[in-house]
């Protein structure tokens, strides 16, 4: 059985606990190496050629356009083949209600009949929002597991519980 953990996270000016603060890593990419700790496996992050804004609230505002337009921006590099992958660990931050544009982008390449697909998302208070239901449109033929939501501005001290769910999953 093999794992993959693909993952989207911004590091810089983040919004925690009600205030933007900068952010060494991102939330959702220290989320991502708990899993990937836990559960091992390949780890794929998905990066975009354009940059984000480092400003916090004009990146909010581009999300928020890609969101309204169906926007698929273009990445630095491109998963094309996961058929060696049991386990599908889908790991990024709530923008907007779901993931980032980006995400899609990725995900809809990819074939996932037959895989295992665990989502986790690290928000500021929205929870999975409308996450699980937007990437069973996307991924199909996937079977779907438990899917995991960590407050943001906890995700440095979520590990324990990151790897419990992680564990349980492939155990």
């Amino acid at each position: 059985m093999k794992n993959l953990i693909i993952y989207y996270s911004r590091a810089g000016q983040n919004y925690v606990n009600g205030i933007i603060k900068d952010l060494a890593k991102g939330n959702s990419e220290v989320a991502a190496e708990f899993v990937h700790k836990a559960a091992g496996g390949d780890i794929f992050k998905i990066e975009t050629v354009k940059e984000y804004d480092e400003d916090y609230m004009i990146c909010t505002e581009e999300a928020k356009r890609e969101l309204h337009d169906h926007a698929r921006p273009e990445l630095k590099q491109y998963l094309t083949d996961i058929s060696q992958y049991e386990n599908i660990f889908v790991v990024g931050p709530c923008w907007w209600g779901t993931f980032p544009m980006p995400m899609y982008t990725q995900l809809e390449r990819l074939d996932f009949g037959g895989k295992k697909v665990f989502l986790l998302m690290t928000h500021e208070g929205s929870g999975m929002g409308s996450c699980e239901h937007e990437m069973k449109k996307i991924m199909k033929g996937a079977e779907f597991g438990k899917a995991l939501a960590v407050h943001g501005a906890d995700a440095p001290d979520s590990e324990k519980e990151i790897a419990a769910w992680a564990k349980a999953i492939i155990n």
